[in-house]
């Protein structure tokens, strides 16, 4: 992702301005993928390295990548709603970045395909989206299953997390995941922020990717 293909603008959202940055590829995208950063009074913005991994690597599968910072992060108003005006604000961004990727390129970018990426609470956020669309596809970074009420996820979703995980432990995940016969991809001797293992979460996602597509 270089800045020639990149668009950071301020937009209107549900709680007021709501800030949004969208990658689109040089060719025709294959998809629009929504990604979301975590919790905002912990730091989170669209800026978190494990978001812009997220964002990179869907942008390398072929999808016009877009982040937005949730109400009350960086430049978009509002305050922190658990998850609730956060949903709304994702939907608002996916809403503007298809429309943005319609008029740039031929056909309607409403047809296009949604994959949705979440890290955290995130990640919990993701999980609301998908009741409101019809996502093509989910990858939840160290989903935050302890702190909020994650519900059920489709069977080819992506689950990614660390082994020390010390803000959502590993055994709270594998609880959730257990009674869906959910699979996790564990990262051995990795801790909730994916220090120093971002190359990883880019090489497991894309070839899960790509071996669902084939």
């Amino acid at each position: 992702m270089t800045p020639r293909h990149t668009q950071r603008r301020v937009i209107d959202g549900p709680a007021g301005a709501l800030e949004v940055v969208l990658n689109t590829p040089a060719t025709a995208p294959i998809g629009i993928a929504l990604v979301t950063h975590p919790h905002p009074l912990q730091g989170g913005t669209l800026d978190n390295k494990v978001a812009q991994t997220l964002a990179r690597t869907f942008f390398g599968l072929g999808y016009a990548a877009v982040r937005l910072n949730f109400r009350g992060a960086g430049e978009s108003e509002g305050v922190f709603d658990n998850g609730i005006g956060e949903t709304d604000d994702a939907l608002a961004a996916l809403a503007w970045a298809q429309r943005s990727v319609n008029e740039s390129a031929a056909g309607s970018a409403a047809s296009l395909p949604v994959a949705l990426g979440g890290f955290s609470f995130g990640a919990f956020v993701q999980t609301r989206v998908a009741k409101n669309i019809n996502a093509e596809r989910m990858v939840l970074v160290g989903p935050a299953v302890n702190r909020f009420a994650v519900d059920t996820v489709p069977a080819d979703t992506i689950v990614i997390h660390g082994e020390e995980d010390d803000v959502v432990p590993l055994d709270t995940v594998l609880a959730w995941a257990r009674p869906q016969e959910l699979p996790i991809v564990v990262f051995p001797g990795c801790g909730h922020f994916f220090h120093r293992r971002l190359p990883q979460i880019q090489q497991v996602i894309t070839g899960m990717w790509r071996r669902n597509a084939s």
